[in-house]
């Protein structure tokens, strides 16, 4: 009985200079070419060219190492034997080799002035003789994969065709074709590390076919891209080539998608065909564009303005008279005035909805509450409330825009102001529209009158967006201190409402019922501070000589934070009266009058109600007397915040 016997052959291990070769793989028997700048590479060669000796040549496997170690490299690669080598710089040198036989790395020694390896022969393995039909099979397939392949690129060398149709050596086939095509050098390394003759030979059959496939589709491309190429336009066929490549690539061009995404949102809109037109005009634009074009981000910028603005969207105005008073009636004691005049607004549009909105002007001293009443005339109405503060505007571009022609173009306050409201019919503010001022970049009052004129307002046109906006529906508010400042042709579209000084009464019921209770809240003394009629009058009569509350709102804010400062401290079971507190800390008012405050603060009821005597002086009260003839209620008039002794006793509450 025969026995099956293992002979194992060892082979020889050399030690050879080696150079790592980058987008470079060498066949044996075959003369190749290239450049070597790396120093240990030029030093390998030097080495071997000064001592007659072959070096290994292996491909690394990242083009970007410059330091390749043994795991850097591939295990393949081939003995060669330097012919020619050329210097061409300091530091650079070219090298003519030739490819003796495959062989294998098993070592790599990086630490001397050159790559060493220890490599060992590696022939491939030929054919077994029952393999042979296989072997004839797939030269035939290489052959005539190489026959499509060279149908497809009729420009290769005349020799190279010749000597691959010539030649039926399946083994020189191997290692002659991959040098000599133009393959990855990813695929002829995988090439050289096949071991056997017909992995070779199916590894081959499969890289031509891919590359017949690629190139059929290169034709196919370039086909359809001079079928539908301008010849005198060289940056059209580009773009073209590079769309049909991503649409055979099945990923699309995004500037694409994104500008049929734009016609659909801009067709539901429903907009005037001019407006349309010059829309789809721009998201054409941009089809033609690559995404990363800077003209491209400009066009998206003023696209999605445009989309974001409110052209169909309103909202529904209560026009309910009763509730619209009792929520004016609310916020804000007094301004009968401006309340009828809201109230009459309702009426007319209930009767009348078609009626085009008047824009009102509220003129008065500071602190009467023309901006504050604006949002409650908002919330009775139903509608979105915006605000543009126009103080120190001076540039008319910020009215109206900026045109696209400039860098960091922008839409002017009132189309932003729109965005942000998203409804068509807001109750817009333009508040402190005396403040107003002109320079050389133009007049942004003159910029106003287009969008406060109720007959023009309907086509307002932004410098940026371009396209008319109707501002019809849009209820505008203004507000102003000083009317005289307001230029003749502004006023002259504008409602004027003058809101005077506030009486002592209406100043008593403010402060009663709006803002002792917000102070209260933002100080957390609620439950914890009250403050009387009197002591609400004594702030009024001898503190807050002003025509709106401002100052009254101050001055209550600096009483209260007496009192919690007493309250955290734990000491105002040991205070008789705020008023006496206060009295030994803040200022002298501004006229003597009846004491300022008369308000407790403590935890204890066993403390019984106190009160304060302090003296008066016959001559200051004379002189209170003049001072308060000749002072006028309703003027700019300010006073200092604080409370002094008064020269009536007033009674104290404790809240148990």
């Amino acid at each position: 009985m025969s026995e099956k016997v293992t002979i194992k052959v060892e082979r020889k291990e050399l030690h050879l200079p080696t150079i790592a070769l980058r987008g470079l793989v060498v066949f044996p028997n075959n003369l190749v070419h290239f450049e070597v700048g790396r120093e240990k590479s030029i030093a390998a060669v030097e080495w071997a060219m000064a001592n007659n000796s072959n070096v290994f040549l292996v491909a690394q496997k990242e083009m970007e190492t410059s330091e390749p170690t043994q795991q850097d490299l591939y295990t393949y690669g081939v003995v060669a034997e330097v012919k020619q080598v050329l210097r061409v710089s300091d530091e650079l040198v070219k090298v003519l080799v030739e490819g003796k036989y495959r062989a294998k790395l098993t070592e790599l020694d990086t630490t001397g002035d050159f790559l060493l390896s220890a490599v060992r022969s590696a022939p491939v393995r030929a054919a077994k003789p029952e393999e042979a039909v296989e072997t004839e099979a797939l030269l035939r397939a290489l052959k005539t994969g190489f026959d499509e392949y060279l149908g497809m690129n009729p420009r290769l060398a005349k020799d190279v065709v010749f000597t691959i149709v010539s030649s039926d050596d399946p083994m020189f086939l191997t290692e002659y074709m991959p040098a000599n095509l133009l393959f990855r050098y990813e695929d002829k390394q995988a090439v050289m590390n096949e071991n056997t003759l017909n992995g070779r030979l199916q590894r081959l059959v499969e890289m031509l076919r891919r590359e017949c496939q690629v190139m059929k589709i290169e034709k196919e491309i370039a086909e359809k891209v001079n079928e539908s190429m301008d010849k005198n336009q060289r940056d059209y066929y580009l773009h073209e080539q590079l769309h049909i490549i991503n649409d055979e690539l099945g990923e699309g061009d995004d500037t694409h998608a994104e500008a049929d995404d734009y016609r659909r949102k801009i067709r539901e809109l429903h907009l005037a065909e001019d407006s349309e037109k010059k829309l789809l005009k721009e998201v054409d634009r941009l089809s033609r564009m690559q995404s990363s074009n800077q003209e491209a981000t400009v066009i998206r910028t003023y696209l999605d303005t445009c989309l974001d603005l409110p052209w169909n969207t309103m909202t529904v105005d209560d026009l309910d008279i009763h509730r619209a008073q009792q929520i004016l009636d609310r916020d804000h004691y007094g301004l009968k005035k401006v309340k009828d005049r809201i109230l009459e607004t309702l009426a007319v549009r209930k009767l009348a909805p078609d009626v085009k909105a008047q824009i009102i002007c509220l003129v008065g001293p500071p602190g009467v509450g023309k901006t504050s009443i604006a949002r409650s005339i908002a919330e009775s109405l139903g509608r979105k409330y915006v605000r543009i503060s126009l103080g120190g505007v001076r540039d008319e571009a910020e009215i109206r825009g900026h045109r696209r022609t400039y860098i960091g173009a922008m839409p002017g306050k009132i189309i932003s102001a729109m965005i942000t409201a998203k409804s068509s019919n807001p109750l817009m503010l333009l508040d402190e529209i005396d403040k107003l001022a002109g320079d050389f970049r133009g007049d942004p009052a003159a910029a106003l009158l287009e969008a406060l004129d109720p007959e023009q307002n309907s086509t307002f046109n932004d410098h940026f967006i371009d396209i008319p906006f109707d501002l019809s529906h849009v209820l505008f508010i203004t507000t102003a201190n000083d009317l005289g400042s307001i230029p003749g042709p502004l006023r002259d579209r504008m409602d004027v409402i003058e809101l005077p000084s506030y009486t002592r009464v209406e100043k008593y019921n403010i402060a009663r019922k709006h803002l002792l209770p917000k102070q209260l809240k933002a100080c957390g003394l609620t439950g914890k501070v009250t403050m009387n009629q009197s002591a609400l009058y004594g702030i009024i009569d001898g503190y807050t000589r002003e025509a709106g509350v401002r100052n009254l709102e101050r001055t209550i804010t600096s009483v209260l934070r007496k009192c919690a400062r007493k309250i955290a401290s734990g000491a105002a079971c040991r205070c008789s009266t705020v008023g006496q507190y206060c009295a030994n800390t803040l200022s002298q008012p501004s006229r003597p009058s009846t004491a300022a405050a008369a308000c407790m603060a403590g935890y204890s009821p066993a403390w019984p109600a106190c009160h304060l005597q302090s003296p008066v002086n016959s001559s200051s009260v004379r002189s209170s007397a003049a001072r308060r003839t000749a002072g006028s209620r309703s003027g700019y008039i300010s006073s200092s915040a604080g409370l002094g002794a008064g020269r009536a006793a007033q009674s104290c509450k404790w809240p148990l």
